[in-house]
């Protein structure tokens, strides 16, 4: 499990590996993540875009960016949360994510809320 606040805003992870949607015959390898984004700040945010740095166990490392999470680009008053289920493909059975999302405030502010890294592993791959 993964957790951290940034300016209010407190990000948790917690990842899952789908056996059944991974075959180890082929090398790949479905990891689902989800996450809780609450705002236990005083200001009104809102995430407008994210970047994630996935790197696998045989340290191929893959940059995400992209606007919004899953098609939307929640605002959240101060107490509100957002909550979002997604998935990562890996070729070993083995791997870690983090990143950040791209906040502003309600006055047009802009910061980083820092996503603290998580690992992504399938049963008894870590020892």
């Amino acid at each position: 499990m993964s957790d951290t606040t940034t300016r209010g805003v407190r990000i948790q992870v917690k990842s899952s590996y789908l056996a059944d949607r991974s075959s180890t015959r082929d090398s790949q390898y479905l990891f689902s993540y989800h996450i809780r984004i609450s705002n236990v700040g005083s200001e009104t945010v809102q995430l407008v875009s994210r970047e994630w740095i996935i790197t696998s166990a045989d340290g191929e490392v893959e940059r995400v960016k992209g606007p919004g999470v899953v098609g939307e680009q929640p605002v959240l008053a101060p107490g509100a949360a957002f909550e979002y289920t997604s998935y990562c493909p890996l070729k070993t059975t083995v791997g870690s994510m983090q990143g950040s999302y791209q906040m502003v405030t309600a006055d047009g502010e802009k910061f980083d809320a820092a996503i603290a890294p998580f690992t992504l592993a399938a049963p008894h791959a870590l020892h």
